[in-house]
């Protein structure tokens, strides 16, 4: 029987939810969003890790867009860091899109987590995502 999830954050580009598993759940949607929305979706990310003490995220990118390139360095050079060093983000399980403008966005961005504690692992569907984060320690901030 699945882990109840409930709703933490929505914005344009996307939305967030809190699995009881002991990690958070974030869908990127299809809409076209601007850069505040970007931040706005992953700082909403980090606070919810933070709020739960939680180091795992599933992050479900089937129907993103791809990161512009301003979003790219943001999140890389930004956000990335903070997330790992302020709320112990240490494991993520990413959903792919089959859009190959994504994969190529997301791969900037988890190729520049070198030497930062945090381990990326990608995905084709959602339970295999979901198994691999839970078998991960799911150790305390």
């Amino acid at each position: 029987m699945p882990a109840p999830v409930a709703f933490y954050f929505e914005n344009t580009a996307g939305r967030i939810l809190e699995d009881a598993s002991g990690f958070v759940r974030v869908y990127w949607s299809r809409n076209e969003r601007q850069l505040s929305d970007t931040r706005a979706l992953f700082t909403h990310m980090s606070q919810a890790m933070q709020r739960r003490g939680w180091n795992r995220m599933l992050i479900n990118q089937l129907d993103m867009r791809p990161f512009s390139q301003e979003e790219q360095q943001w999140v890389a050079h930004e956000w990335l860091p903070r997330a790992v060093q302020v709320a112990g983000y240490r494991f993520g399980a990413v959903v792919v899109s089959r859009d190959v403008l994504v994969r190529l966005a997301t791969a900037y961005i988890t190729t520049n987590v070198q030497g930062l504690a945090l381990q990326y692992r990608s995905f084709e569907n959602e339970a295999d995502a979901a198994a691999w984060l839970l078998a991960q320690q799911p150790l305390q901030v």
